[in-house]
């Protein structure tokens, strides 16, 4: 539930700034930059940085998560035809 919360908190930014003519697709760079600065931040703290190995946990993880939207995004879909 605080997943959701917060996976929420941040669409909700998401369409502020594009109600403020912010183009998606630069909301959706600025998202990820954001979200692979705290990423980092989580994994090696404030003065730290990813070895390659690190990156490619992190790629993964994002990897894995846009599958499962993709996946819960058909199955929505699929229903709502139904």
């Amino acid at each position: 539930e605080k997943h959701r919360h917060c996976t929420n908190k941040f669409i909700e930014l998401a369409n502020q700034l594009k109600d403020e003519q912010i183009d998606p697709k630069l909301v959706s760079g600025a998202l990820m930059t954001a979200s692979g600065i705290y990423a980092t931040f989580v994994a090696a703290g404030n003065q730290g940085a990813l070895e390659p190995s690190g990156v490619d946990k992190v790629v993964a993880l994002y990897r894995r998560t846009l599958e499962h939207h993709q996946e819960v995004k058909k199955d929505q879909l699929k229903q709502a035809r139904n």
